[in-house]
C-alpha cells in the first residue's frame, strides 16, 4: 500500500484510538469536577410582600351623614337657610359644610379649595370661613378664620374641617333668575396616619 503522509494506516488508527481515550478521560474528569462543585453550591433567597394603603375624603352638608362626591355631577347640594331659593337684593344665606378622611384612609389629606362662580346669578357674591362645627349662620361666619383660604388639612380620621359658606345679594340682583356656585375639594394624600 502506498503512504502519501509517510504514516502507515495502523499507526493512524492507533493515534486516533489513543485521541479518543484522552478526550474520553477529559470528559470524565470534567464531569466529575462538574458534580463536585454543584455539591459545593448554595443559594439565599428573600423577598418583600406589599399592598397599598387606601385614601379618600367624604363631605357632608349636614356635618354628620358623610359620603362620597366625587364629580360635579354628584356635587352635595348645601343646605342653605329658607329664601336661598328666592333671593332679594340685601339678602345674605348661609350653609355648612364638613370634609373629613373616608374610613379606611391610611394616610393625611392636603386638600385645594376652588370656587367656581362663573354661573352665578348675578348680583350675587360667595366667600367661606372655616369654623368650629357644623352651625353656619350670621354668628358662626363672624367667628370664623381664614376667609376664603384656598387649602387645609386632614390629619386624623374621624376629625372633620368644617366650612361656613355665605352667599349675598346686592341691589344688581335680577328678578327670576337661578343660578349655581361650586366648591370643589381636591385632596392629595401626604404622611401616613
Amino acid at each position: 500500500m502506498i503512504q502519501t503522509d509517510g504514516v502507515a494506516p495502523a499507526a493512524k488508527q492507533r493515534g486516533w484510538t489513543k485521541a479518543r481515550a484522552i478526550l474520553a478521560g477529559g470528559l470524565v474528569l470534567g464531569v466529575g469536577a462538574a458534580i463536585t462543585l454543584a455539591a459545593w453550591t448554595d443559594q439565599e433567597w428573600a423577598k418583600g410582600v406589599f399592598g397599598s394603603g387606601q385614601f379618600g375624603i367624604q363631605g357632608a352638608a349636614d356635618g354628620s351623614t358623610f359620603a362620597e362626591h366625587p364629580d360635579q355631577a354628584s356635587a352635595a347640594t348645601l343646605n342653605f337657610q329658607v329664601g336661598a331659593d328666592r333671593l332679594a337684593p340685601n339678602d345674605t344665606v348661609y350653609a355648612g359644610y364638613a370634609v373629613r378622611l373616608a374610613p379606611g384612609s391610611t394616610n393625611q389629606a392636603d386638600v385645594t379649595v376652588t370656587q367656581d362662580d362663573s354661573a352665578k346669578i348675578t348680583g350675587t357674591t360667595a366667600s367661606y370661613r372655616y369654623t368650629t362645627s357644623a352651625t353656619c349662620d350670621a354668628t358662626a361666619y363672624g367667628a370664623g378664620t381664614n376667609e376664603n383660604g384656598t387649602s387645609f388639612e386632614l390629619t386624623a380620621l374621624g376629625t372633620p374641617v368644617y366650612l361656613c359658606f355665605r352667599v349675598s345679594a346686592d341691589s344688581t340682583l335680577p328678578q327670576g333668575q337661578d343660578g349655581t356656585i361650586l366648591w370643589n375639594f381636591a385632596a392629595t394624600s401626604a404622611d401616613a396616619l
